[in-house]
């Protein structure tokens, strides 16, 4: 186990290099000069050209990369551009809310996608046909489009959630809660879908085999059967998806957290790409990239759990 969380670890490091470099090129050459919005449409070339030297933006991207990179291994990820705040301290103050964001919306998927997954497996055809009509309509409506839909609706319309915001669990619990309704629901539709319809199949499976039929034979009850059995040999591919299903979370994040105005690191990926302000689009990217390599190991982990064979890999 403790070579698995090695190599996943080392594999890890190029995953950083390669995704932080593609992120900085791609602002490089993307239109615009945070120098110029900074200083305003009226200052002088002088005064622009002036400004990026202090910035160092007149240096080459491999020079500038190198610089961010360095700083980067050793703790620091420098100053936002524009806040002229630490990128590590504002990038931690939004954590919690991302965080909180996709670990509830996971929670919540993971939840009702079994529940409704192991029903379809269970209870007939008619059942499998509405958790397969559920799957496509899930699949079919975008996250920005149920967002607005659900703040028109319930927050509009019928005043019963807020329809921005985010408050702190320490300061109102019940404000807290309330804040969460609409972001979580939006990102838990699609997720819900994903889920019940890969416990659905996966059950199947697992219900069609021999050592089930016997299990019946045997006089064991379908209750016991479907939850001591089928479900727990069905959980790899449905652990797959929980896990896929998160990581998704984190790229969800960047629309959900636009529409409702969530302090998190979603809506700081969109403001400060809009700005050009490459240390923090950089520690954001980085923040992401780490979430991605701790959840796949946190599966990698589970999988060992549920089966010992993968141990031994």
């Amino acid at each position: 186990m403790l070579g698995l969380i090695g190599r996943r670890l080392a594999l890890a490091v190029p995953l950083l290099l390669g995704t932080t470099l593609l992120t900085f090129l791609l602002l490089a050459l993307a239109p615009g000069d945070v120098a110029r919005t900074l200083l305003g449409a009226n200052a002088s070339e002088q005064q622009v050209d002036a400004l990026r030297a202090t910035l160092g933006l007149d240096q080459p991207w491999y020079v500038q990369y190198g610089d961010w990179l360095g700083g980067a291994v050793r703790g620091d990820f420098g100053r936002s551009i524009l806040t002229k705040q630490d990128v590590l301290t504002q990038l931690n103050q939004r954590l919690p809310v991302t965080l909180t964001l996709a670990a509830l919306s996971t929670l919540v998927s993971g939840a009702l996608g079994i529940a409704l997954g192991v029903l379809g497996a269970t209870r007939g055809r008619r059942t499998r046909r509405l958790v397969d009509a559920v799957a496509m309509l899930g699949f079919a409506i975008p996250n920005f489009w149920l967002g607005i839909l659900l703040v028109s609706a319930f927050a509009v319309t019928i005043p019963l959630f807020p329809a921005t915001g985010y408050v702190p669990f320490a300061t109102d619990p019940a404000g807290w809660a309330g804040s969460l309704v609409l972001p979580v629901t939006t990102l838990a539709v699609g997720g819900v879908t994903l889920i019940a319809k890969q416990t659905r199949d996966a059950m199947l499976d697992v219900l069609s085999m021999e050592y089930i039929d016997a299990l019946r034979a045997d006089g064991w009850s379908e209750r016991r059967i479907t939850y001591r059995h089928a479900l727990r040999n069905a959980a790899l591919p449905v652990l797959t998806a929980i896990g896929v299903f998160f990581v998704a979370m984190l790229g969800g994040a960047v629309f959900v957290e636009t529409i409702f105005a969530m302090p998190g690191l979603g809506r700081t990926a969109v403001t400060s790409t809009e700005s050009h302000d490459i240390p923090l689009v950089l520690g954001v990217t980085t923040y992401f990239c780490i979430g991605v390599v701790l959840v796949n190991l946190l599966v990698d982990l589970a999988y060992g759990r549920l089966n010992p064979k993968v141990r031994t890999r």
